[in-house]
């Protein structure tokens, strides 16, 4: 009988927790997705989180501005003097997106909730007079300028792999889950969840893996 060919060895998976590579963080922002707010669920989690945990983190969570220049501008001016070494984005959907672009500039972490592969495609069908969720008194017009302007700030291609985490719902109803996972696949943090939705309704669940891959211990700890 042949003998069997032996298996190809392959290097060991980081385990599910593993920080992202890089000093202690001191500088935190999250970006929301289109439409959204500072007062989303999983925004307002997170400020609660810090502010009882790591009150010594400099957090910044901003109300961007549906024009993605503008929206660029604005976490410019929020975080232009924040060390690159020692900060984080965090950003969901639209906001995913929006971090990656902002990792690939600055070179920071990046960590990523159902985050937009193609926010020029999918928001195109989108141009007209929007509300906002939380508040539906409050609307804002997106046109074809937009669309222009998430065209032309996409990143070709994510660098440095090791510094990127992203969490993927395959219930998610709004974005493509494998679309999400392909362009992620290189991640050094990579959460594949079953079920679940695009808001992340279990966002409690997954809070723990978040400050797991962050390095976020609790002060003191």
């Amino acid at each position: 009988m042949a003998e069997r060919a032996a298996p190809a060895l392959q290097a060991p998976s980081p385990p599910a927790d593993a920080p992202l590579a890089g000093p202690p963080l001191t500088h935190l922002l999250y970006l929301h997705g289109f439409r959204s707010s500072p007062r989303s669920f999983k925004a307002q989690r997170l400020a609660d989180w810090v502010a009882a945990q790591r009150p010594d983190l400099v957090w910044c969570c901003p109300q961007l501005p549906p024009d993605p220049d503008a929206a660029l501008a604005l976490i410019d001016a929020l975080t232009g003097d924040w060390p690159a070494a020692g900060m984080a984005v965090i950003g969901s959907s639209l906001g995913g997106f929006y971090a990656c672009v902002v990792a690939e500039a600055r070179g920071c972490r990046a960590l990523l909730l159902n985050p937009a592969v193609d926010p020029a495609r999918d928001l195109a069908r989108h141009i007209g007079r929007l509300t906002a969720w939380h508040d539906p008194a409050l609307s804002f017009d997106f046109g074809p300028e937009h669309v222009a302007a998430l065209r032309a700030m996409a990143p070709a291609t994510l660098h440095a792999p090791q510094r990127y985490a992203a969490l993927i719902a395959e219930g998610d109803e709004v974005l493509d889950a494998a679309e999400m996972r392909a362009r992620h696949a290189a991640a050094a943090g990579l959460r594949v969840i079953p079920g679940s939705d695009h808001a992340l309704s279990d966002f409690d669940a997954h809070l723990p893996w978040l400050i797991a891959t962050l390095g976020l211990a609790p002060a003191g700890h």
